[in-house]
């Protein structure tokens, strides 16, 4: 009897990613019910101006407000911005992929590339990474990695790599990126305009940092990557191995021996273009350089043709002003296009498209949960307040030790807030003052700030982007932080030591 209850016991599993964002929502509010509420004065644009913190009225977070916090963090309220522009982003972008897979194009691509490049798959994790760690420093790419998983996972497993590969290639390529923001204007630009200075200042020591830090996680990605290839015990998912390889390995066997029809080319390059047009329309031209306006007065003079102005829309959003709408839009437009290309019936597009939104609907309720936090705090009346004790605990410190302080200040409060330009709106107005007396450049801030974000926004089970790539991947969080682990030690000590010596400059 003794050995039949042995061999029943089951062993503890890990809460799913839902699960353990509520239990951080409970959490939160269990806190409003602890720490004092407060608030702070707001300029008319919004920002909290320093010093101002006064108590308020508590507003504890009860039942109904607990289960209510993802719904409001989908929809938004009035003290917190909603997921709902992120979450439909996602759920086109899964249509988008759901035609284009139907049309076998990526199948066959990819397939044919990896056999073309064979014995040479590693040399896509540096290249890949730099583009990504480019994409995360120019314009905070983080969200718009998510179309990317089902791409390299299928690419590095059948190569002998695993899924874990797949998603540091992106996820850690873009946060390091946004770690060491240069331009980016949801991060270094809402931080330096709350202080008042140009998103410039502090440009070169970046490009510095940004350097440093791809460099630490490329040769990190390749290690483990060269361990998984010569002997796939090695890896940490290696107990999923087998279930990873019927689900993401490439089929090869279906490959047109003669190569790909002239549609699935096509197809591949609005593929490629939808993308390319992204990266454009995100980009900030304009912040990165006042004189680069070309394509705000392209638009003008399109917006203002006779007839085709008219065609084309009412509403033509330079490239470099893009948000979620204007991709969202691209991804839909794209993914009618390429049904008349491949000459798609319109039944055979329906349903792919939306199989393909249903592969991504977890991922997109994901976001809306994690936003559930901060919903949580906000109406609880509990972030004025821990900002202040922030406010508090940072005066009076040497310029060394005050900017070291800040960065790991920042690293609670980017798990408390996530969102970068959020906790920079937040809390950039504070600490960035107090910087002053402490003889620190309030660029050097700035970095720290962001650097400490792009950190925690690594492996923070309150990020959508972090859960919704694992999620796609198949990966369960712990064995994803065991993976970061050493990386995460890596990026802390060469980041401080960098704000550190960047005191002395």
């Amino acid at each position: 009897m003794q050995n039949d209850t042995k061999k029943t016991k089951k062993k503890f599993q890990m809460p799913s990613a839902y699960t353990i964002l509520f239990l951080i929502i409970i959490f939160v509010a269990l806190l409003s019910w602890i720490i004092p509420a407060g608030s702070y004065s707001t300029d008319k644009a919004g920002n909290i101006i320093a010093h101002t913190y006064k108590s308020v009225a508590s507003n504890p977070q009860g039942i109904l407000d607990v289960f209510s916090a993802p719904i409001y963090g989908m929809i938004g309220n009035d003290k917190t911005d909603g997921a709902i522009s992120i979450s439909l982003f996602i759920l086109v972008i899964g249509g988008f992929l759901g035609v284009v897979n139907q049309t076998r194009a990526l199948d066959d691509g990819i397939a044919s590339i990896v056999t073309r490049f064979k014995g040479r798959e590693k040399l896509l994790i540096p290249i890949l990474m730099i583009l990504f760690a480019i994409g995360g420093s120019t314009y905070g790419m983080a969200e718009e990695t998510i179309a990317f998983y089902p791409l390299l996972i299928p690419v590095m497993i059948s190569v002998g790599f695993d899924s874990l590969v797949a998603v540091a290639i992106a996820l850690v390529g873009s946060q390091v990126g946004c770690l060491a923001s240069t331009v980016n204007p949801f991060a270094t630009g809402v931080a330096s305009q709350s202080l008042n200075i140009s998103p410039g200042d502090g440009l070169l020591s970046r490009i510095v940092l940004l350097v440093i830090s791809v460099g630490i996680s490329i040769a990190y990605v390749y290690h483990y990557a060269s361990q998984v290839e010569k002997d796939p015990k090695r890896s940490y998912i290696y107990n999923q191995r087998e279930d990873d390889l019927k689900r993401f390995a490439l089929d090869t066997k279906n490959v047109d021996q003669e190569g790909m029809t002239g549609r699935q080319k096509t197809v591949l390059t609005i593929f490629g273009l939808t993308f390319f047009i992204m990266i454009l329309g995100l980009v900030p031209w304009d912040s990165i350089n006042p004189k680069w306006t070309f394509f705000n007065n392209f638009a003008k003079w399109l917006q203002n043709l006779p007839v085709i102005g008219d065609i084309i829309g009412s509403n033509i959003v330079p490239f470099g002003s893009w948000y979620f709408t204007e991709i969202t839009t691209l991804f839909l437009m794209a993914a009618v296009l390429v049904m008349f290309i491949f000459k798609m019936k319109e039944a055979t597009f329906i349903e792919s498209f939306m199989n393909g939104m249903s592969d991504f609907l977890g991922v997109a309720i994901i976001v809306a949960v994690a936003r559930g936090i901060q919903v949580v705090m906000n109406d609880g009346n509990i972030t004025a307040t821990v900002l202040h004790w922030g406010e508090t605990g940072l005066s009076n410190l040497g310029s060394a030790l005050f900017i070291i302080v800040t960065f790991i200040f920042y690293i609670p409060m980017s798990f408390l807030i996530p969102s970068t330009s959020g906790l920079a709106a937040a809390t950039m107005g504070i600490i960035g003052p107090m910087g002053k007396f402490a003889g620190v450049d309030p660029s050097l801030v700035v970095t720290a700030y962001q650097s400490a974000s792009g950190w925690v926004n690594l492996i923070t089970p309150t990020s959508g982007v972090v859960l919704g790539a694992l999620a796609i991947a198949h990966v369960n969080i712990t064995d994803w932080w065991k993976f970061m682990f050493k990386l995460m030690i890596y990026l802390f000590i060469s980041t401080v030591a960098f704000l550190a010596i960047m005191t002395f400059i």
